[in-house]
Order: structure tokens, then C-alpha cells, then sequence
């Protein structure tokens, strides 16, 4: 058995999808941020969560700790449904370099209305988010757990060709 065989069979380098974040920003506008949570709540059935600003943009008029948009995370298998809807929308396409080099990958969507399905709100009005998807290997925890919290080496790190590769086999994208 050779080398390249022995890795493909190896269960800790095979990759998932450890969540899917949809995220909306819409900075220090209170009307936005009530057609924000309407929206997310919409698309995805969970009560979404406020983000908040982490830094002073005095040109924006945004503080720290000021609540500047909303985001939902679905994980396991609400996860693999929303993500395979997007990119149905989309075409089962997206760029090569929205994914970057820690194995994650972003959607942009300038309206809602781009979502297969989704009908025009007047509640809503027209607005855009973005949809990000993490990916991990088995072991991953380490670096998270409270106890003995240890560094991901390199070569364990989730790299952008594995994640091509997992999206062609699981979702049948096109990579353009």
C-alpha cells in the first residue's frame, strides 16, 4: 500500500461541514436591523443573534458594542439543506477564490429575491446577505476544548483543494 493510498483511507484527514453562517450587516440603522432579523428569520426558521461592532469607525458613527447587523448558524443536516438551496440558487456554481485559505468559503446574495423560491416582502423591502461555510477535519476540537486547548498543525489544516473536491463529490458544483 502506498502512501497517497494509505492517506486517502485515513478517517482524520476526510473533511466536513461543521456549520453554515448566514450573516447580515447593516450598520447604525435601527429600521434595517428590524427587516434584517425579519429576513433571516424567513430564510432560515432560527431566531438569529446580533453582531456587534468590535471597532470605532467615528465616519460610520459605529462603536464598539453598538448592534450593527444579525447572523443565524445551522449546523448538521439544516446545514447541508441550506447550503445545497443556495447554491441551486446560484446556479451549483461559484468562484474559486471565494474560498480561502483555511478551507472556508463565502456567498455573496445582492437581493433575497436571487433565492429559488423566496417571494418579494414589503416588510422586507429589498436587501442582500452573505452565506459562509466552515469546513473541518476529525480532531478539530482540540483547538477549541477548555482543557489542554492544543494548535491544528499545518498539515492537519483544512486546505482549499479539499474543499473543491468535497463540494464536487457532495453538492455537484462547478468551480469557475
Amino acid at each position: 500500500m502506498t502512501k497517497k493510498e494509505t492517506i486517502k483511507q485515513n478517517v482524520m484527514t476526510k473533511i466536513s461541514l461543521n456549520k453554515v453562517t448566514v450573516n447580515i450587516c447593516v450598520g447604525n440603522d435601527k429600521l434595517a436591523m428590524v427587516k434584517a432579523e425579519k429576513l433571516l428569520l424567513k430564510l432560515t426558521n432560527k431566531k438569529p443573534v446580533i453582531n456587534a461592532a468590535k471597532k470605532r469607525l467615528a465616519t460610520w458613527q459605529i462603536r464598539p458594542g453598538l448592534p450593527i447587523g444579525y447572523k443565524v448558524t445551522l449546523r448538521g443536516e439544516e446545514a447541508n439543506k441550506f447550503l445545497k438551496w443556495i447554491l441551486d440558487s446560484k446556479g451549483k456554481k461559484f468562484k474559486e477564490k471565494s474560498i480561502d485559505n483555511n478551507g472556508n468559503f463565502s456567498i455573496g446574495f445582492a437581493e433575497y429575491l436571487d433565492l429559488i423560491g423566496v417571494k418579494y416582502d414589503a416588510d422586507i423591502g429589498i436587501m442582500g446577505f452573505e452565506v459562509m461555510a466552515t469546513f473541518t477535519k476529525a480532531g478539530f476540537r482540540v483547538k477549541e476544548r477548555a482543557i489542554k486547548s492544543a494548535k491544528i498543525p499545518a498539515r492537519h489544516r483544512v486546505k482549499k483543494l479539499e474543499v473543491l473536491d468535497f463540494m464536487k463529490e457532495n453538492f455537484s458544483v462547478e468551480v469557475i
